[in-house]
């Protein structure tokens, strides 16, 4: 029980520090401006909430997977021990990182003044992401999980979700990043 809490409590500080990383401190850094129209004074910015609902979502879904079945965290220095294709993770490879872009998305909507320097970072955002999946956690999800990994690798595209959940063939409770 004792290892579960803190277990908890180290993705919930991971979660509160990513957060506030993309959503306070690099905007502040990039002087990034929050817009004067707030959503109480411009009605059209309430459409932020469209893709920050579901993305939070999926992301809180992502995050309890990999605590359930994983038994990690979202980090990479704490990632989970079982390779996790469950929950959103049988649709899409990253689900996660989907689910992190849409409240960015609606977060920058919601309060961000529309800028060069918006869609730098966002872009910024994109190119990076891909760039750690590519070179650092595909090739150690591989090593880590070799052929089990291989397989959802065939059966699940990494960006693009899939219109059906996909059935792992031995059936495992098992899940992946």
């Amino acid at each position: 029980m004792g290892q579960r809490i803190f277990l908890a409590l180290r993705s919930a500080l991971y979660i509160s520090g990513f957060m506030l990383l993309w959503l306070w401190l690099m905007p502040q850094w990039l002087t990034i401006k929050s817009s004067p129209d707030f959503p109480s004074q411009n009605p059209a910015r309430w459409f932020g909430l469209l893709p920050l609902i579901p993305g939070a979502i999926i992301a809180i879904s992502c995050f309890v997977n990999f605590f359930v079945v994983g038994k990690g965290t979202p980090a990479p220095f704490d990632a989970p021990r079982r390779l996790v294709i469950s929950g959103p993770y049988r649709y899409v490879r990253n689900p996660m990182y989907l689910g992190a872009g849409l409240v960015l998305l609606g977060c920058g909507i919601l309060f961000a003044e529309f800028s060069g320097m918006l869609i730098g970072y966002a872009l910024a955002i994109v190119v990076l992401v891909n760039l750690f999946v590519f070179f650092y956690e595909e090739p150690t999800l591989r090593d880590k999980f070799g052929e089990e990994y291989e397989e959802y690798c065939k059966n699940v595209r990494r960006w693009i979700p899939r219109t059906s959940a996909w059935e792992h063939s031995q059936h495992q409770a098992v899940s992946t990043r």
